[in-house]
């Protein structure tokens, strides 16, 4: 067995796209529409499908806006850097919600962004990413 992807709705399917492959250097690696039921589906990633979990964005036609609710938490993504990576997205214009530094009550470097329809996206600087708390 293997996660296969994570799926979001979202309100704005060409500016959601946007953010996943501009801001945050994902592929846009397939689409489908289906017409009958109103929907289009962008799957995105850092890599093939059959081999990486990948980002499902799914967009409702005619649908504006989703409430979160309290059980969804965040997507999380290793990058080189923390404080580059923020450098970089804050110059694109995107959300930075919690800016870089360590986790409190540990020594893991994060940061926290925003997409467009306000999902939160914690970015872990890669020498920490998978290692808990002290990474």
């Amino acid at each position: 067995m293997r996660l296969l992807h994570t799926m979001l709705r979202v309100a704005n399917l060409e500016k959601s796209i946007a953010f996943y492959t501009d801001v945050l250097g994902m592929k846009l690696l397939r689409t489908s529409e289906n017409k009958e039921y109103q929907y289009t589906l962008a799957f995105l990633g850092y890599g093939n499908e059959s081999e990486n979990t990948v980002l499902e964005l799914t967009y409702n036609w005619g649908t504006d806006s989703y409430d979160h609710g309290t059980a969804f938490g965040h997507l999380a993504i290793e990058v080189e850097s923390v404080y580059s990576a923020c450098d970089k997205i804050a110059t694109s214009g995107a959300k930075i919600v919690r800016q870089p530094g360590p986790v409190k009550g540990g020594s893991t470097e994060i940061a926290f962004v925003e997409d467009p329809d306000g999902y939160k996206i914690e970015l872990i600087t890669a020498k920490s990413a998978g290692k808990g708390l002290e990474g």
